[in-house]
This record gives C-alpha cells, structure tokens and sequence, in this order.
C-alpha cells in the first residue's frame, strides 16, 4: 500500500513538473499584416525558420492584422509581443501625431530595419513635366483614400503646398497605371517597393519618366519636420526607358516589440534571424527582404530600440548615440545609426559607451 501510495507521489511530482517545465516557454504573439502581404510574409518566416522553431525559451504564433497601425497599438498595448510596424507610424505614435489620435504609444519598441518603401512619382514622357513643382493643376493619381501611399502624398504634397492645387484622384496603383496609359492622368504617385508592377505595365504601355522627390524634399526641409524618412535612389533601367536613377525618400518597415518582451528573447530571436542560417531562409520567403543584413539592420531608426535589440546591434560593433540628433555618426571608424530620444544625453553617452565621435 505504501509503495502504491508513494508511486502517486511520485507521478503527481512528475506531472506538477512538467507542466512548469511547458509553462517557462514563452509564448510571443507576433503581429503580421493581411494575408498574403510582406507584413505576414515576414511574420511567418520568422515563426517558420529552424532555429526559432527549435528554441526552448518561447514560441512564436503568428497573427494577422490590417497592417501598420493596428500593429502599432496592439503592440503598445502588449496584444502583440512583436509585429512589423512602419518606421513612420512608430516615430508619430511615440509623439502623439497620429492623425486623429493624441495617444502616445512609447511601449513600441525597435529590433531592425527590413526594407524600405520607396516614394514613386511617375509621369508621361510626352507630358513636358520635369519638376514636382510643374504639377499644378494637373491629373495626379494619388492612391487609395485610407492607404499608405495616400496618406503619404498628401503629407508630401501639403508640405510643399501644392496638394490643393492638384487635381486629385484617389485610385489605386494598377487604375493608376491603366488611366496614365489612356492619357487620363498626368502623373501617378505610388509608395512601394520596386520594381512596381503597376509601373512596369505603364513603362510597356507609353515612355514613362520618373520625377525627382527628394530634392524638394529636401529643399523645404521635409526631412527636418518627419526624420523617419530615408533618401533612396531608384537606380536607372529599373523601368524600361527611364534610363537615370532618380532621386527619392523612403519610410521603413521596422521589426518591433513590447518594451516589457524579455531583453533575453529579443536578443535570442535576433541572432538566429541574423544569422547566415536565419538571413537566408528570410530572403526565400520574398524579393522583399533582398537588402536585409547586420550591416543594414540599423538604418531608417529613429526611435528607440528595445534593450535586447541594443544589446545585440553592439555585439555587431554599433553604438546608439542618444540626443536630439538627425545624422549617422561614427563609433571606431564604423557608421552607426543616430537614436533619437530624450532618455539619455550625449555626455551620459559618451560616457558610457567611450571614445565616441558625436558631432
């Protein structure tokens, strides 16, 4: 009877153990995007690489959403542990400039940079226009009320104070593409990745040019007023006859996560991705993810990072210079990503980190 009482005992302790040994596995809600788009596209590939799959610490479960700014607050909120959020969305957040919505969302944190959106602004060759300025009083397909793009050349268009002086017609890429053809639109704005196929059936179609963006970006300091914006270059052939690379700025699809996430998983889940296993197996999911590595990791960042995020960026020989600063510096000779908040001040930097070139 003894025995058989004592066996109890000891399965009562295996099982009560077992469950605390399921129970330390943390469980991560990552927050994709629609199905079918890069957001999720991501989101999947981080759930679906091995050594993630394999890790003993957390688990990754996957979750659609309608993108960017859903991503934003179920992430501030700790619905999501981690998701995929437009630089510019976590930048406005953090400051209470979401339109609309004087909410801050600070708990929304940084781990990397995955690729950029890029803005595009196409016009007919035959038209004459070479100048954004030369759009006054045109056609201009500015995107689909609601999205991304149209929320960004309105932003872009006001700042410069032409939007209103547009002729503007809220369509999406493909429409776009389709009424420029038929000489129903002058020009068509986009903000995507490229090549574009909606630009590409254009350039098939009718002689296409591209239209220089960041100059009068930069000209009226648009990069001083929204600093998440990154300047690009679409290089040339990228569209059949546009035969130069065109100058333009981008916003950037950041990998983020809930301040309160383990600094040890944050840190854990970048190395794998990071790794030579882990960049490889991202890159096959989409042409998308082609320009991630460590030595793009950091860019398009202008918020703060995540402390496991800052504890792995280090390892791989960048600092984070911390104050109100809008330019990359140099740590040993190496470019570094300027970190834009007020937690820290240069001198507290520099002290921390060492012999660092702040200008």
């Amino acid at each position: 009877m003894k025995i058989h009482q004592w066996t109890i005992v000891l399965l009562l302790y295996l099982i009560i153990g077992s469950l605390f040994t399921v129970s330390a596995q943390e469980t991560v809600a990552f927050g994709g995007g629609p199905n079918g788009g890069t957001f999720i596209t991501f989101a999947n590939g981080v759930q679906s690489c091995e050594p993630v799959m394999n890790a003993e610490d957390f688990e990754v479960q996957v979750q659609s959403s309608w993108g960017s700014v859903e991503n934003l607050h179920k992430t501030d909120s700790d619905v999501f542990q981690m998701s995929v959020v437009y630089s510019g969305h976590v930048y406005l957040g953090r400051n209470g400039l979401m339109t609309n919505d004087p909410q801050l969302y600070t708990n929304v944190m940084a781990l990397a940079w995955l690729y950029g959106a890029p803005a595009q602004l196409v016009v007919r060759q035959d038209s004459g226009i070479t100048d954004v300025s030369e759009l006054v009083g045109k056609k201009v397909g500015v995107g689909n009320v609601g999205s991304g793009a149209y929320a960004n050349c309105e932003k872009f268009f006001s700042h410069l104070n032409l939007w209103d002086s547009i002729d503007q017609y809220a369509m999406g890429y493909n429409d776009s593409a389709q009424a420029l053809i038929n000489n129903e639109l002058d020009a068509f704005w986009l903000f995507t990745a490229f090549p574009s196929s909606a630009v590409i059936t254009a350039a098939a179609s009718v002689d296409i040019a591209l239209l220089d963006v960041d100059t009068p970006a930069e000209a009226s300091g648009y990069y001083l007023q929204f600093p998440y914006f990154d300047k690009i270059t679409i290089p040339m052939n990228t569209y059949e006859g546009v035969d130069y690379d065109t100058s333009s700025f981008m916003d950037s699809a950041l990998w983020v996560a809930n301040a309160t996430l383990s600094a040890n998983i944050v840190y854990d889940m970048l190395s794998m991705i990071y790794s030579e296993e882990g960049l490889a197996h991202i890159k096959a999911q989409k042409l998308t993810f082609k320009d991630m590595s460590v030595a793009t990791g950091t860019k398009g960042v202008v918020t703060p990072f995540h402390p496991g995020a800052k504890r792995f960026w280090k390892e791989q020989g960048y600092g984070f210079c911390l104050g109100n600063l809008n330019e990359d510096h140099v740590v040993d000779g190496r470019d570094i990503v300027s970190f834009i908040t007020n937690d820290i001040d240069v001198e507290t930097f520099a002290d921390e980190f060492g012999n660092i070139n702040c200008i």
